[in-house]
């Protein structure tokens, strides 16, 4: 992918071509150099510490940000080179669709992931629970809040595949 944000998208029957411009506001710097190195599938934990550089000239947007416990970062699947909307997940062994997953072939490569903010300075944001690449590029930053209850929570076909790994 190009990263002026160019994605041209074919499957069966699809035939998609978007452009959006981003201007990433910063870089992941993280363990991980392969994907292959990221923990993945049911019972995976995302432990290992990172840091989130912020550029310079977006300090004034992190103010405050050290009041809140975890945060959602938005960020670029930047060396995904195809897209499925069939995956195969590690944690199951039945296809599901794309979106139903978390798999890095989407058609809109934009990754998600919530982590524990455990310190700041300036614009580097020490965090615990990353699960991307070193160098990744960060869209934004939003601070973690949910209001739905634990157990009003549905897990779709995990649940269902972490019964057939305990029969």
């Amino acid at each position: 992918m190009a990263d002026h944000g160019d994605v041209t998208v074919a499957g069966p029957d699809l035939e998609l071509s978007v452009t959006f411009t981003f201007e990433p506001i910063g870089r992941v710097r993280s363990p991980f150099t392969k994907p292959s190195e990221i923990p993945k599938g049911l019972g995976a934990e995302h432990r290992a510490e990172g840091i989130l550089e912020i550029e310079a000239r977006f300090e004034a947007g992190l103010v405050d940000v050290e009041g809140f416990s975890h945060l959602y970062v938005l960020w670029v699947f930047d060396r995904v080179d195809r897209v499925e909307l069939t995956a195969w997940p590690p944690s199951d062994d039945r296809p599901h669709g794309v979106f139903a997953t978390r798999s890095p072939q989407r058609p809109t490569p934009i990754g998600l992931t919530v982590v524990e903010l455990v310190a700041r300075e300036a614009c580097r944001l020490q965090v615990a629970g990353v699960d991307m690449l070193d160098g990744t590029p960060i869209l934004d930053i939003k601070p973690y809040l949910s209001s739905v209850p634990h157990e009003r929570l549905r897990r779709g076909w995990l649940a269902e595949a972490e019964a057939r790994r305990r029969e």
